[in-house]
C-alpha cells in the first residue's frame, strides 16, 4: 500500500523526533539554569503549531475519510468520538504517572537546596530515573502520531515532527538534569535522556507493524482523529504550562500566535 521509501521517510521523520531529547541532555551540560525565555518562546511555538495543525488540517482530513467510509452523520460522530478518546487516552497515561516524577509537572532542581547534600541527591537520582520513563511512556503515542502523519502527507509529517522535536528537548533536560546534579556523570545522564526518546520510533514500528496490514479509510481517519486529540492535550497540558513555568506570560502566547501563523502560512503554501 505503501512505498519502501514512504515509510523509511516516515520512520526516520519519528526518529528524528524522538532523538532530540539527546539534544536536551547536551544543552543542559552548557547551561546553569533551564528556564530561559527562549525556551518558553520555543515552547509556546511547538504548541501553536500543534494546535493549529490538529484542529485545521488534521481533523478535517480525519472527518473527511470517515465520512467517506462511514456517510456524513456516522463519520462525524466518528471523528468527535476519536478525537475525545485521543484525549482521553494520554490523559490515562498521564494519570497513572506520579506527579513527582511526570514531566508535565516541572520540578525545579533549585527548590531543593533546603535539603540535606544525601537525600537531595538520591532524590534528583530518582526524579531523573523516573522521569526517564515517564517520558518513554508519553513519547510513545507521539512517535505513532509522527509516523502515521509522514505516511500519509510528508508536509504535514515534518511539521508535526518538528512540533514534536522541539517540545522534547526540554523533555530531555528534565532527565539529564536531576541525574547530572545527583551522579556528576554525564555519559550517565546523556544516555538515560537519549534512551527516553527512543520510544518515539519504537511507537512507530508498533504502529506500522500492528496497524498497516488492516489500514482502511476507517482506520486513516479514526487514527488521525485519535492524533488530534492526543496533540491537543500535549500542548494544554504540558507544553504551554512549562512555556508559562519557563519564562513570561506574554512570551509563551507570543510563540504560539507565531507557532500558528508559521503552520498556516506552510499550509497556504502547499495549496
Amino acid at each position: 500500500m505503501f512505498a519502501t521509501q514512504d515509510i523509511l521517510f516516515a520512520f526516520g521523520l519519528t526518529l528524528f523526533a524522538g532523538l532530540c531529547t539527546g539534544i536536551g541532555s547536551a544543552l543542559a551540560f552548557f547551561t546553569q539554569k533551564t528556564n530561559t525565555k527562549v525556551l518558553s518562546v520555543a515552547l509556546g511555538f511547538s504548541a501553536g503549531v500543534m494546535l493549529y495543525v490538529s484542529f485545521v488540517e488534521i481533523l478535517s482530513k480525519a472527518q473527511d475519510a470517515l465520512t467517506a467510509s462511514l456517510g456524513n452523520v456516522a463519520g462525524a460522530w466518528a471523528t468527535v468520538a476519536s478525537f475525545f478518546g485521543g484525549i482521553g487516552f494520554i490523559a490515562l497515561i498521564d494519570y497513572f504517572v506520579p506527579s513527582e516524577e511526570n514531566p508535565h509537572e516541572v520540578q525545579k532542581v533549585e527548590a531543593m537546596d533546603d535539603q540535606c547534600e544525601a537525600a537531595r541527591f538520591k532524590k534528583l537520582y530518582r526524579m531523573g530515573i523516573f522521569t526517564a520513563l515517564a517520558i518513554g511512556i508519553h513519547n510513545f503515542p507521539e512517535g505513532l502520531a509522527t509516523f502515521t502523519a509522514a505516511l500519509t502527507d510528508p508536509q504535514l509529517g515534518v511539521a508535526i515532527a518538528v512540533a514534536i522535536a522541539i517540545h522534547n528537548i526540554p523533555e530531555g533536560i528534565a532527565v539529564s538534569i536531576p541525574v547530572f546534579y545527583a551522579t556528576g556523570d554525564r555519559r550517565l545522564a546523556f544516555r538515560l535522556s537519549f534512551l527516553s526518546g527512543l520510544s518515539e520510533p519504537v511507537g512507530a514500528l508498533v504502529g506500522y507493524l500492528l496497524l498497516m496490514p488492516f489500514f482502511s479509510d476507517t482506520v486513516f481517519g479514526v487514527l488521525f482523529a485519535g492524533v488530534a486529540g492526543i496533540m491537543v492535550f500535549i500542548s494544554l497540558d504540558e507544553l504551554l504550562p512549562t512555556a508559562k513555568e519557563y519564562g513570561e506570560h506574554h512570551l509563551s502566547i507570543a510563540g504560539v500566535v507565531a507557532g500558528m501563523a508559521v503552520m498556516a502560512l506552510s499550509l497556504l503554501l502547499f495549496i
